[in-house]
């Protein structure tokens, strides 16, 4: 049985930096996809980076700069490191895993971003 279980959320100020963690257990962690999803209130769920099992990453143009995606395939990790963070950065964020029609999600972990 496949887990994600998120961790790292919280509340910052506007500037401020968090780093989420997504810890995958029960499958083999390094030949999936792995991405971040974030959810804010009344508004779709949306794409916000993503790393290949190669190391490839890409981010959405909102966090560019501001974000970086890392993986640890010995810990079966994988990271956010979130700088800079805006008010419009709030949501609930959710790791996911990819891989043909495999597809993986955890739980959420909800980042608050306000003075």
């Amino acid at each position: 049985q496949v887990q994600l279980v998120e961790s790292g959320g919280g509340s910052v100020q506007p500037g401020g930096s968090l780093r989420l963690s997504c810890a995958a257990s029960g499958t083999i962690f390094s030949i999936y996809a792995a991405n971040w999803y974030r959810q804010a209130p009344g508004k779709q769920r949306e794409l916000v980076a993503g790393i290949s099992s190669t190391g490839q990453t890409t981010y959405a143009d909102s966090v560019k700069g501001r974000f970086t995606i890392s993986r640890d395939n010995a810990k079966n990790t994988l990271y956010l490191q979130m700088n800079n963070l805006k008010p419009g950065d709030t949501a609930v964020y959710y790791c996911n895993l990819a891989l043909y029609e495999y597809d993986y999600w955890g739980q959420g972990t909800q980042v608050t971003v306000s003075a």
